[in-house]
């Protein structure tokens, strides 16, 4: 059975949805994204994905479209129209279609382009890789200078995705300066005397959602948080280390570039942190 999917103000059978080849989101990745969580056939941190939408459109200069509202409403008639228990909503705004190919952005009156679908995710709550945790390498960090921005520039990422898997690792972690920026769809951490540590906010770094929502509840439940730069050498003599991203939750990394982090396995820190957050954030899903 074809997903339904959304486009520009309508329902449709996936196989019927079109975007002009003149569409900037394709020419010139000039667009950008959020992915929102299903769990329970509930929304996780719609509010956040949505505020985070309205600055990456504002930074660029692309017209916010919708209204928080109806983007809400959107999503969750995707959601039950595709009867997703478990799984994303993928949601992408470009700039829209100018009718030719030209750098320059074109006249304000052009319309942004608009897509959201769906895809079920089997285990995204029980996933195995949280019990057995995931191994990352480092890679040097080649992205622009704006990744607090949401943009479709992932080319690179999805390059350094591909040379973990060809080192038999699941992920990479960016180094810029000899330090840790994040890893290729994940904000990265490490836990050293009981202390979570990870990277300050700024420009070089997305500003994560499940960042944001897990710090706080960590903080809510006095673990001591410690937002700065750490290098690959700290992250190897780490007691444990893990991801976070919308699709990932909360993930033990148990190896980074072949040393193994602790004992090797998901550590008790990082196992509570991904506990808690799923429990918080179904009791707080919309």
């Amino acid at each position: 059975m074809s997903r339904i999917v959304y486009l520009n103000g309508e329902f449709l059978p996936e196989t019927e949805a079109r975007i002009s080849i003149f569409d900037r989101g394709f020419v010139f990745a000039d667009a950008v994204y959020e992915v929102t969580s299903v769990v329970d056939g509930k929304l996780l941190d719609f509010g956040g994905h949505a505020a985070r939408l309205e600055r990456s459109l504002g930074e660029l200069g692309i017209r916010h479209p919708l209204s928080q509202q109806v983007l809400l409403d959107i999503h969750r008639e995707l959601v039950e129209r595709n009867k997703i228990v478990e799984g994303l909503v993928y949601l992408q705004i470009s700039r829209g279609n100018p009718g030719r190919r030209d750098f320059a952005f074109p006249a304000p009156d052009v319309e942004p382009t608009v897509v959201l679908f769906t895809q079920m995710v089997a285990n995204l709550v029980d996933a195995p890789q949280a019990r057995t945790g995931i191994k990352v390498i480092s890679v040097p960090d080649m992205r622009w200078g704006r990744r607090d921005i949401k943009t479709v520039q992932l080319l690179y990422p999805s390059m350094a995705k591909m040379m973990a898997k060809e080192a038999g690792a699941d992920d990479s972690w960016f180094i810029q300066d000899g330090f840790v920026t994040e890893g290729t769809a994940n904000n990265a951490y490490i836990i050293k005397s009981g202390r979570i540590i990870t990277r300050a906010l700024s420009n070089d770094i997305l500003h994560g959602i499940t960042r944001a929502t897990l710090l706080r509840y960590a903080r809510e439940a006095r673990m001591e948080v410690a937002e700065r730069a750490f290098t690959i050498e700290e992250a190897k003599a780490a007691d444990e280390a893990f991801i976070t991203g919308a699709s990932s939750f909360v993930m033990p990394v148990v190896e980074i570039d072949g040393a193994r982090i602790g004992t090797g396995l998901p550590g008790p820190i990082a196992t509570r942190l991904r506990e808690l957050y799923i429990d918080e954030a179904r009791r707080a899903a919309i």
